[in-house]
């Protein structure tokens, strides 16, 4: 049975953003990333320099520490990173199941699993021109075929600036079967070892004004627009 690299493991917490927010979960966030976001807000789980803190454990023992935190209680399991789709989840998953608790997988799509096909929840969040990285769609639409019809399948895309928002509604009109959500991007994110650093609460608040009027100017009504709750609530701060 293969290790899997992990960054944090943390809740019970809510949920902060897509297609699950506000939702009781626990989170198994993975060391390392394929990406490398120009504004990445987690990388303590996604830059090597930080790989001595990554902990490499069993399926065990990640099982362990999940139904620990939940007090033996099915619940929702986030599955994050970094990239997670880079780890080997499916026997996590398999069991998981056997016990009546849920997973979702959020990832960029840019790495494919069988596993796929075992979730309850796929969020692809593919990465737009601010990120500074390409957008391998061929690998995309391999995540989708992975996934098949098992898992509720959508895309969340976070929005910087107009650039941003053309290129998710060039995403939701390549992809018109996944519900699409919608979020303004955090422009204050972390340095890696920075996580009390202060967050400008009304630059939140004009950037989720400045997208639902672009949304709704359009007339792009099957578009959800959702704030980073967690980011609203508390700021960069870790395991919450």
């Amino acid at each position: 049975m293969s290790d899997l690299r992990i960054s944090e493991i943390f809740g019970p917490t809510i949920q902060g953003e897509g297609a699950l927010i506000g939702l009781p979960t626990v989170f198994v966030r993975t060391g390392g990333c394929d990406y490398r976001c120009s504004w990445c807000d987690s990388l303590h789980a996604v830059d090597s320099e930080y790989r001595d803190k990554w902990l490499s454990m069993t399926t065990d023992e990640v099982w362990r520490k999940v139904t620990d935190l939940s007090g033996h209680k099915p619940i929702m399991v986030t599955l994050s990173g970094g990239n997670p789709a880079i780890q080997p989840f499916g026997d996590l998953i398999t069991r998981g199941h056997d016990a009546g608790y849920r997973f979702a997988l959020e990832t960029q799509g840019s790495v494919s699993k069988d596993w796929f096909a075992d979730l309850d929840m796929l969020v692809l969040s593919p990465k737009p021109p601010s990120s500074d990285m390409v957008v391998d769609w061929d690998m995309f639409d391999d995540c989708l075929h992975k996934a098949g019809t098992k898992p509720k399948t959508v895309l969340k895309i976070v929005i910087f600036d107009d650039t941003d928002y053309d290129f998710a509604k060039e995403a939701a009109t390549r992809y018109p079967q996944l519900p699409v959500y919608l979020q303004p991007g955090n422009d204050m994110p972390p340095p890696a070892d920075e996580y009390d650093a202060p967050i400008n609460q009304d630059n939140v608040t004009d950037k989720m004004l400045w997208l639902i009027d672009k949304v709704t100017t359009d007339q792009w009504f099957d578009a959800y627009v959702l704030p980073q709750l967690h980011v609203m609530l508390w700021g960069n701060k870790r395991g919450v």
